[in-house]
């Protein structure tokens, strides 16, 4: 078993990671990227309520051997471009415009732009949780843009039985009208550092100093004084409304059914309980699935990034010699 990465803030200052951003009409999409800009992209996608950070650790792996040159002369941490973005709503990235909201299929369609933009052709994509039935959904309708699918404990979508599409319906928008946003209640609520690392920990399974990472990025300092700073959340208030509709079983699995490229799935043996029923509901509609396991939990590709960054670059390589 490789050894679990360890990473604070101040090592990742040292290293060779950007802060870029892409203008998508008029929202703006940002990132974090580490490698040369002439290398073909890697692109990270994080989950719901997340940010770029949580790759934080990979690009720290990619970053500390490409300096060290203690890697292979074709290992991907040399030759590609890790871009980890940011969705709508989510880190640095621009909120959705009044009246907006956060579909499922508008993310899938951001990354259609952002792909068009930059003229990405057969990319692969490493993708966490929400962001990897995003990428599932986008490698499916157009599988002339991806390469490869680099799933972190998330396999299939979140599907909802047909006979709940009017209870699916009605909660969903009536989640809507309680939104801050719609009842036009700016928020409030300061706290500090801490306190918000701690409230990240009591709804999640992420150790401190990964929960610190993701924090950080998520916070807009409010005031500061000589004795401590007072910060609110980032991220917009709708990404909290209960999505109006789902997916059916039997639309889902077409769906997945239709993703041509190589699939490897990276899950935490204490990660989300849905990989497995992921696994039974999809894995039959893709022949060709790399499934491993590792010690580590939902997050696993933080606590396990130096794992990830060899499996990554193996899955990678091979794909590579066979196209």
């Amino acid at each position: 078993m490789v050894s679990n990465t360890d990473v604070n803030s101040e090592q990742l200052n040292n290293t060779q990671i950007e802060e870029i951003s892409y203008q998508l009409d008029d929202i703006k999409l940002t990132a974090l990227a580490c490698g040369s800009e002439n290398h073909q992209p890697i692109l990270c996608l994080h989950g719901y309520l997340d940010n770029a950070a949580s790759f934080l650790p990979l690009m720290h792996e990619v970053t500390q051997a490409s300096m060290h040159e203690t890697i292979p002369k074709n290992n991907l941490l040399t030759n590609r471009r890790i871009i980890a973005l940011e969705w709508p709503g989510h880190g640095h990235s621009s909120h959705r415009s009044n009246g907006a909201h956060y579909h499922f299929v508008d993310y899938v369609s951001d990354l259609l732009a952002l792909f068009t933009l930059n003229n990405w052709q057969a990319i692969d994509i490493v993708a966490h949780s929400m962001g990897a039935m995003i990428a599932s959904a986008f490698a499916a309708a157009f599988p002339e843009k991806v390469k490869s699918l680099t799933l972190i404990d998330s396999f299939g979508f979140v599907c909802a039985p047909v006979e709940q599409t009017t209870k699916q319906l009605r909660e969903g928008l009536l989640s809507r009208y309680q939104s801050p946003v719609n009842k036009r209640v700016k928020p409030t609520r300061q706290f500090t550092e801490a306190i918000a690392i701690k409230a990240r920990m009591q709804v999640s399974d992420l150790p401190a100093k990964y929960a610190r990472l993701i924090v950080q990025r998520s916070l807009v300092l409010v005031e500061e004084n000589g004795i401590k700073s007072l910060y609110r959340w980032r991220s917009d208030p709708r990404l909290r409304t209960i999505s109006p509709y789902r997916l059916s079983l039997a639309q889902g699995q077409q769906l997945f059914s239709d993703i041509k490229c190589p699939i490897q799935l990276i899950y935490g043996d204490h990660g989300m309980k849905m990989v497995a029923q992921g696994l039974d509901n999809f894995s039959t509609t893709q022949k060709k699935v790399t499934t491993i396991k590792l010690a580590g939990g939902h997050h696993v590709h933080m606590e396990q990034a130096k794992a990830l960054a060899t499996m990554l670059n193996s899955f990678v390589n091979r794909i590579s010699r066979h196209v």
